[in-house]
């Protein structure tokens, strides 16, 4: 945290704290308990780090010697919360109709152990297979590449992972990269 210069502020650690709960279980930021200090505070936070790309910056700070003997590569749908749709005009949210409703599709690319190399986020509605050059591109080059058996449910162990409640594409893609930096 030190290289995205993110430390040394006053009640970091109850902050980081709130953000993790609230991604573990979950919840609204207003249903933060009081331990983690005002939920405004703790929102604000999140929303200036996934403005700056702070914890996108912390999860390809993680990314040290993947093992690319096999990549992987896949798709896995998201059901979008009735509270994240109606994001301010101008700003990208990354929903998408489909036939499960509002839905927000994560394109990940995994080495060989099942971590996390690169994600994408699009609207629920876009095939795998009109995102896969985009993660191909962006992997470092591996011996195999695999299509449609990727990761398995464990980033959806993270509730806010699992029912996008985030209205801005930005702060989703913040949840996400912080869930794979636990994986």
């Amino acid at each position: 945290m030190l290289k995205m210069g993110i430390y040394d502020k006053p009640f970091l650690r109850q902050t980081t704290e709130g953000i993790f709960y609230r991604l573990r279980v979950g919840c609204p930021w207003r249903d933060l308990p009081s331990a983690f200090g005002n939920w405004n505070a703790v929102y604000k936070r999140f929303n200036e780090w996934s403005r700056k790309e702070k914890l996108m910056g912390i999860f390809n700070e993680l990314i040290v010697e993947p093992d690319l003997e096999w990549a992987f590569i896949d798709g896995s749908i998201v059901k979008a919360h009735q509270h994240s749709s109606g994001a301010a005009y101008g700003q990208e949210s990354a929903i998408g109709k489909s036939v499960a409703g509002n839905t927000t599709k994560i394109h990940m690319a995994v080495d060989a152990y099942g971590l996390p190399i690169h994600f994408t986020v699009t609207g629920g509605e876009v095939h795998d297979c009109k995102e896969a050059p985009t993660l191909v591109a962006e992997l470092p080059k591996a011996d195999y590449i695999v299509a449609d058996k990727g990761y398995d449910s464990e980033l959806k162990h993270f509730r806010a992972i699992a029912t996008r409640y985030d209205k801005l594409k930005r702060n989703f893609e913040a949840s996400v990269a912080l869930a794979c930096a636990f994986l």
